[in-house]
């Protein structure tokens, strides 16, 4: 069993990202509406992964989910954090994979895929 953060604006994606990993016998240990909050969760709870929607509001200056990334690996190199996205932001996922992010999904998230990034982030 792994811990997660898990980071999305959306509440609906929070909560259907939070029942599959729980379903896979992993438990959420923290969630954020924002770049900034996750930052924040991420430093309090330390989880073994986080699913980073790539499209938040700005928050305290934290931009979006590519300027949290940034944060959380200059403080925690090891971080491993996995960028949520909508199709067409294959330059938003460049970008967050160049800040540090380790993988990445396509929403709408299918469960099987899911699984799969989750393990391999792990194994990193």
């Amino acid at each position: 069993m792994a811990t997660a953060l898990i980071a999305d604006d959306a509440t609906i994606m929070r909560v259907n990202i939070k029942r599959m990993i729980e379903e896979l016998g992993h438990e959420v240990v923290a969630e954020a509406k924002n770049g900034y909050e996750a930052v924040n969760m991420y430093n309090t709870y330390l989880p073994d992964f986080v699913t980073m929607d790539i499209t938040m509001p700005e928050v305290n200056g934290i931009t979006d989910g590519i300027d949290a990334v940034k944060k959380i690996i200059e403080d925690n190199p090891k971080a491993k954090i996995i960028m949520v996205t909508s199709h067409g932001e294959q330059e938003k996922v460049i970008k967050a994979v160049q800040a540090g992010a380790k993988n990445y999904l396509l929403k709408p998230i299918r469960y099987d895929k899911l699984e799969e990034v989750i393990m391999k982030v792990l194994t990193l």
